[in-house]
């Protein structure tokens, strides 16, 4: 557009197309500085992206090792607590092994026993299989080995008899004193008689 003054000088004024084309080329650039300034806003949160969910299995895998470490204790703890239970009572069976042992002589003595009253032979013995039926179910087992080989690891032998028979070579003939066990656990071995085949 074309602008006369007083002295009639032709002034250009600024025409719209080159405003407009400044304008365009600034936006241009602002624009392009905006995507730039974009992209690096967007790696910089790709990678805060990335490190939250390295740090979020981290603690995801650490929260999973723990909770299995604690279930594990739980396990191991109720394991020892049922062991601890299954020999807490070891003490007192050891007391009462003598005790048996006592009725075990008593009642063996044959000659002895039948010259007994009947009626108090009848009372000790339902009084002795009142204590093994208890002893029984809290896990206490008679160990008689008669008739089995002689394994010197769970029987003591105190003598070897000699035996005719060669199939009684090496097998326990006689139990001199009971062992016990508790829940498998050796309390007592049993002391036997061994037979040896002499030819």
């Amino acid at each position: 557009m074309k602008k006369t003054n007083d002295d009639n000088d032709v002034i250009l004024e600024d025409i719209p197309e080159n405003k407009a084309s400044v304008s365009d080329s600034d936006t241009l650039d602002d624009s392009v500085i905006a995507e730039e300034n974009m992209g690096d806003a967007i790696k910089k949160l790709k990678e805060k992206l990335k490190k939250a969910e390295a740090e979020k299995q981290e603690y995801l895998t650490g929260w999973q090792r723990t909770k299995a470490e604690m279930v594990n204790a739980r396990k191991r703890d109720e394991e020892e607590r049922k062991e601890f239970m299954k020999f807490s009572n070891a003490g007192l069976i050891e007391e009462l092994i003598p005790v048996l042992d006592s009725f075990d002589m008593a009642m063996g003595n044959k000659e002895a026993w039948e010259k007994a009253d009947k009626n108090w032979r009848i009372g000790v013995e339902y009084i002795y299989s009142q204590l093994m039926k208890v002893l029984n179910e809290n896990g206490v087992k008679e160990l008689n080995p008669i008739g089995q080989p002689y394994d010197h690891n769970h029987q003591e032998a105190i003598s070897h008899e000699p035996v005719t028979d060669q199939k009684q070579h090496d097998v326990v003939i006689h139990v001199v004193q009971k062992g016990y066990s508790l829940n498998g656990k050796i309390l007592k071995v049993p002391k036997v008689k061994v037979g040896e085949f002499r030819p």
